[in-house]
């Protein structure tokens, strides 16, 4: 976590003096560092540190509320730095440097989780055991496609949305489609526990799946001036259907594996991101924003048949 913080002070840094492209590269070469330092191990750290006051039960309270925090400080940092831009751009970014160094003096005050065992392993046999569990564990490798598929499709349509919404609404509009989906997000996390509780997770998951294959479909194929609106309306199951997937795969990951298994998922869906995003980009070249959304959309509906499977194998936990 240190070092994840201490990599994205640099980042940021770096894209605040955006002398060159090569500054810029070293800025980016420095944010991935940062997400891989972070991927699998905050969320591991969370649940340890919760497992050892014995409220590893109340994981997904906890996980929502804390990633509640970070959609409406996106929320406000889109806003505020929307203004600021007209202004000065180079100040956005210089001032985004500070809430990175506070996040880093803060990471230096987070406790380590006491260990059960100390053990000392090869790398790759770690590797190549934590990968043999997401394959043999059938509800493990379920949950986990289900992640890859969905991180990969949601992200690359999330990124590429405002060029489909500037075509409904005037550009200085745009940026508001952004803040709604962060505060419908935000309303998602902080109540994800009890909806979790009441819910089950399971269900949750197939109900999500199946409102957001709905409205994103509509709101594309019949486009307009509040089809922005109504994609934004997804992001009310987006915070619950993170928190529920994450709990779900911490209870199937084992405790020697776990930051390792969280990296493994986080990897496979950053590299099917990647792919898909490059499809998602020549698609909209050849024929638009709408139709790229749309084939997107409609490329995604396949996973409503692993939430049905998840959910009808374990609607009794």
């Amino acid at each position: 976590m240190i070092l994840g913080a201490i990599c994205s002070v640099l980042s940021v840094t770096f894209y605040a003096v955006g002398a060159s492209y090569f500054v810029l590269f070293i800025g980016a070469l420095f944010e991935g560092l940062q997400r891989a330092w972070y991927s699998g191990n905050n969320d591991a750290l969370l649940y340890e540190t919760l497992s050892n006051s014995n409220r590893k039960d109340d994981y997904d309270h906890y996980l929502g509320k804390t990633s509640a925090m970070f959609q409406v400080a996106t929320a406000v940092g889109i806003i505020v730095g929307g203004f600021i831009a007209v202004w000065s751009f180079p100040l956005v970014m210089w001032l985004s440097v500070i809430p990175q160094v506070i996040c880093f003096i803060i990471s230096l005050l987070i406790a380590e989780p006491s260990r059960q065992s100390n053990q000392s392993s090869n790398i790759y046999s770690h590797l190549m055991t934590a990968t043999k569990k997401i394959w043999t564990n059938r509800k493990l490798r379920l949950l986990s496609t289900n992640s890859i598929i969905g991180f990969a499709i949601g992200e690359s349509t999330y990124q590429f949305r405002a060029a489909f919404v500037n075509t409904l609404w005037p550009l200085w509009a745009v940026g508001f489609s952004k803040v709604l989906s962060s505060i419908g997000a935000a309303i998602s996390y902080w109540y994800s526990g009890k909806l979790i509780k009441k819910g089950g997770a399971f269900r949750l998951l197939l109900i999500s799946g199946i409102y957001g294959k709905i409205i994103n479909i509509i709101s594309v194929a019949i486009a307009t001036v509040i089809s922005p609106v109504l994609l934004s309306s997804t992001s009310l199951f987006y915070g619950v259907t993170e928190v529920a997937n994450s709990k779900l795969m911490q209870k199937e990951f084992t405790d020697e594996q776990r930051a390792t298994l969280g990296s493994l998922n986080s990897f496979m869906g950053n590299l099917a991101f990647g792919v898909f995003a490059i499809i998602l980009g020549i698609f909209a070249d050849k024929f638009g924003p709408t139709k790229a959304l749309l084939f997107a959309y409609l490329f995604s509906l396949p996973t409503l048949l692993i939430n049905w499977t998840l959910f009808k194998s374990n609607k009794n936990e």
